[in-house]
């Protein structure tokens, strides 16, 4: 049975969410809890995707949960993706929204590729590829950028494009609150 385990935070201090994470060798039976873990973890959070640092393991794995209908995440397939990379990308890039489990409470716009194709290894260690279009396109760059160390704030070009979401769901933006740098990267 799959454990949901703590999402390291940035408040946390833990330096695993800006450190390049170790390419896997070997896929075991602790590499298959820690993927049914992370599923696990996700959805309860909620949330659309996870990356291996997130839950404190620097390991190269993704999820994600491509969902098919907006107002249901989990109604689409799970990607768990073992050493995922981006191998190309479309020439177009889109701005949008983005929050992030580790960042909670903060969003913020940012640019990304319009589609992405991604090679990796699945759970079987079967190596595949998928292109990704749009928001689920989205979603695999932001995982993987936790990969490398990188947090979406990083990827803000503006600052004025960071808000914090307050009671009731009412944006405070960045320029408005008094925030700790650490929190934003």
């Amino acid at each position: 049975m799959a454990t949901v385990r703590e999402i390291v935070t940035v408040e946390s201090g833990n330096p695993v969410l800006r450190e390049k994470a170790r390419k896997v060798q070997k896929i075991d039976a602790s590499l298959q809890t820690l993927i049914d873990d992370m599923v696990a973890t996700m959805r309860e959070a909620p949330g659309v995707g996870l990356a291996a640092p997130q839950v404190g393991a620097p390991l190269r794995v993704i999820v994600v949960e491509a969902p098919l209908d907006e107002d249901d995440p989990q109604s689409g397939k799970v990607y768990a993706i073992i050493n995922p990379e981006i191998i190309k990308t479309s020439p177009e890039m889109e701005e949008g929204e983005e929050g992030c489990l580790s960042i909670p409470n903060w969003q913020g716009s940012v640019n990304r590729y319009v589609w992405v194709v991604v090679k990796g290894v699945d759970r079987q260690g079967r190596e595949f590829r998928i292109r990704a279009r749009d928001y689920v396109a989205r979603i695999f760059q932001h995982e993987i950028d936790h990969l490398d160390g990188i947090l979406f704030t990083d990827r803000v070009q503006d600052r004025e494009k960071i808000w914090k979401i307050g009671e009731r769901n009412r944006r405070q933006r960045f320029s408005e609150a008094v925030a700790d740098e650490t929190v934003l990267g």
